[in-house]
C-alpha cells in the first residue's frame, strides 16, 4: 500500500524496551498494518523479520543517526505520532540524540508515547 495519506507512526525502542516494542506491536498489527511506519534500524528489523507484511521504512541504527533522521522528519511534518519505548534505568551513550528527538516532538506537538500505557491510548486514535 503506497498510499501517502495514511498516518505515519515512528517507532523507536532502547534496547531493553524492544521486547515490549514486539509484544505491543503485535497487539496492534491489525491498527499498524493500516499505516506507514518508520524505525531505527534494529528495532525496525526486528518488527520486520516478526511481522513482514509491515510497511517499514528502515531508519539507521539510534546510535548511528536514526533517531536524528526521525527527528528530520519530524521538522518536516511528516511524523503523525512517536512511539519512542525509553528505558530509563540503563545509561545510553547518544542520550544526546534522545533527547534532542524528544525536544523536536514537543517542539512541533506530535504526539508521543514514552510507555506503553500511553502507546495504547495513542494508537486507538491516529
Amino acid at each position: 500500500m503506497a498510499d501517502d495519506t495514511r498516518p505515519l507512526i515512528a517507532l523507536i525502542a532502547h534496547d531493553k524496551k524492544k521486547p515490549d516494542m514486539l509484544a505491543w506491536a503485535r497487539r496492534h498489527h491489525g491498527r499498524l498494518a493500516r499505516r506507514r511506519l518508520v524505525a531505527t534500524g534494529t528495532t525496525g528489523s526486528l518488527l520486520k523479520a516478526d511481522m513482514p507484511d509491515l510497511d517499514i521504512r528502515l531508519m539507521k541504527s539510534g546510535p548511528l543517526g536514526g533517531d536524528q533522521q526521525i527527528g528530520a522528519l519530524i521538522v518536516e511534518g511528516q511524523i503523525d505520532m512517536l512511539v519512542f519505548l525509553v528505558d530509563p534505568l540503563s545509561p545510553h551513550p547518544h542520550d544526546v540524540d534522545v533527547k534532542a528527538l524528544t525536544r523536536l516532538a514537543v517542539v512541533y506537538d506530535v504526539p508521543m508515547a514514552c510507555n506503553l500505557a500511553t502507546a495504547d491510548r495513542l494508537i486507538a486514535v491516529v
